[in-house]
């Protein structure tokens, strides 16, 4: 059964910092590229951040660009997202998602098939 479980949300000040964690189960982490994303209330789902098998590709949205990390650890079955210096848009629901098999184009959502049920994230004013 493919499963990611997110975890590490929570309530935060703006400025503060949280880490998010996405654990997945069975065979469907080795050698994917993973990526998170968000969707805040009346918005549509975009992306984050991704990063490939082994780390040497990482791609982040320009809106969280020096401010959040991504990084896995492949040993773990684990890809984390700590994000620093947050800000009330930054308000969200944050999916972790495995890419698809095939060419992998991190910002796609489509390009993504498994997914997890989510983690809120609240930046508070």
């Amino acid at each position: 059964q493919v499963q990611l479980v997110e975890s590490g949300g929570g309530l935060v000040q703006a400025g503060g910092s949280l880490r998010l964690s996405c654990a997945a189960s069975g065979r469907i982490f080795s050698g994917y590229a993973m990526g998170w994303f968000r969707q805040a209330p009346g918005k549509e789902r975009e992306f984050v951040a991704a990063i490939s098998w082994s780390s040497s590709i990482t791609s982040y949205a320009d809106s969280v660009k020096g401010r959040f990390t991504i990084s896995r650890d492949n040993a773990k079955n684990t890809v984390y997202l700590q994000m620093n210096s947050l800000k009330p848009e930054d308000t969200a629901v944050y999916y972790c998602a495995r890419q698809s098999a095939g060419r992998w184009i991190p910002t796609r959502l489509d390009n993504y098939d498994y997914w997890g049920q989510g983690t809120q994230v609240t930046v508070s004013s």
